[in-house]
C-alpha cells in the first residue's frame, strides 16, 4: 500500500508559518534550460498545461535570452504563440535586456523576469557586465516595462555563495536587491544558484531586509538542504517559494549549480505542514514521471520516485 493510499502526509501544523505559500514553478525555463538535448515545443506546451492541471498558478513559461547562449530556449516565441493561457494562471518570461523586452512585448507577456548578480565574478561571466554596471542595462528594461503595464521580477543569483569568490557579504546582496526593489520590481528572488546555504544563512541574509513581504527565495539542492533553507525563508515571514516539478534544472553558466529543489518535495512538506498551496501533489507526480519519460531519465524528486513505485 502506498503512502498516499494510507493518507499521509499526516497533517501537523508548525507555529510561525504562512497559511498559504506560493509556488513559482520554473520547470519549464530554469528546469529544461540546461538540457543538452533540445526539448520538442509540444512537450514543452504539455508540460506546462499539465501543470496547471496540477494547479500550480505562476508557470515561468521561457526566456527571451539569446539562443547562441541557451539554445533550449530558442523556440519562446513559438512556445508562446501556442500556448493555452489558462484562467488565474500567469506565465512569466525572463528577458535579459531591451531586446529580449521587445519580443516578450510582441509575444503579449504580462509578467516579466530580469536576472542579476550579487557577484563581481558572477555578473561578468553571465551578462558580461560589472556588479555595478549591470544595472544600466535594467534600469530602461524595467522602466520600459512598468510604461507598458508589465509586472517585473527581479531574479538575484549567487546570494550565498558564489564559485569563484567563496563567501557573499550580506551586505553586497541587499544593496543590489534594494536597488532592484526601488527601481520597480514587485517581486525580489534570491538565489542560492550552487545550493551552498544553510538555514542561519538564510535567516539572516532575510533579516538583512527592510521588507521580507517583496521576497521570494529560490534554492538548489546541491548540499541537500533547499527544504531546509526554505523551511526557515518560510519562518522569516517569506511567502513564496521557487521550485522545479521533478526537480529538474541547473545553471548553464555556473557547472556547480545541480538541480533546483524539487516541487514535489516541497508540496509534501507544505502539505504536511498545513500550508495551503492549491497543488495535488498526485497530478503533479503524473507530470513529473511523464516529463522524465520525455526525457529519458528518472526523476532526481525524492517525493516522485517514492510516489511512482
Amino acid at each position: 500500500m502506498g503512502a498516499r493510499e494510507v493518507g499521509l502526509p499526516d497533517v501537523v501544523p508548525s507555529g510561525s508559518l504562512p497559511s498559504r505559500v506560493t509556488i513559482w514553478e520554473v520547470g519549464a525555463r530554469d528546469g529544461l534550460q540546461n538540457e543538452s538535448v533540445v526539448v520538442p515545443v509540444s512537450v514543452k506546451l504539455e508540460f506546462l498545461a499539465r501543470l496547471a492541471d496540477a494547479g500550480l498558478s505562476v508557470l515561468e513559461a521561457t526566456s527571451f535570452v539569446h539562443p547562441k547562449w541557451v539554445p533550449q530556449l530558442a523556440d519562446a516565441a513559438e512556445l508562446l504563440a501556442g500556448l493555452d493561457r489558462r484562467p488565474g494562471v500567469v506565465y512569466p518570461v525572463l528577458v535579459p535586456n531591451e531586446r529580449g523586452l521587445d519580443r516578450a512585448l510582441e509575444a503579449g507577456v504580462s509578467h516579466i523576469a530580469i536576472f542579476a548578480s550579487a557577484t563581481e565574478t558572477f555578473a561578468s561571466r553571465n551578462l558580461n557586465r560589472t556588479l555595478d554596471s549591470q544595472f544600466e542595462m535594467f534600469e530602461p528594461t524595467v522602466s520600459r516595462a512598468l510604461a507598458a503595464g508589465l509586472d517585473v521580477r527581479g531574479y538575484v543569483s549567487m546570494c550565498f555563495g558564489d564559485p569563484w569568490e567563496g563567501p557573499v557579504s550580506r551586505g553586497q546582496v541587499v544593496a543590489v536587491g534594494e536597488r532592484l526593489l526601488e527601481m520597480g520590481c514587485s517581486q525580489l528572488s534570491l538565489g542560492d544558484t550552487i545550493g551552498v546555504a544553510t538555514p542561519g544563512q538564510v535567516e539572516s541574509l532575510l533579516e538583512g531586509f527592510r521588507d521580507v513581504s517583496s521576497l521570494a527565495v529560490h534554492f538548489h539542492d546541491t548540499y541537500g538542504q533547499a527544504l531546509s533553507n526554505t523551511l526557515a525563508a518560510l519562518r522569516c515571514g517569506v511567502t513564496t517559494v521557487d521550485s522545479s516539478a521533478g526537480g529538474l534544472g541547473g545553471c548553464p553558466y555556473a557547472e556547480s549549480a545541480t538541480g533546483n529543489l524539487a516541487t514535489e518535495d516541497l508540496v509534501w512538506m507544505l502539505d504536511g505542514l498545513g500550508v495551503e498551496t492549491g497543488v495535488d501533489l498526485d497530478r503533479l507526480v503524473e507530470t513529473s514521471v511523464w516529463m522524465a519519460e520525455q526525457l529519458g531519465r528518472p526523476s532526481p524528486s525524492r517525493v516522485v520516485r517514492a510516489l511512482s513505485k
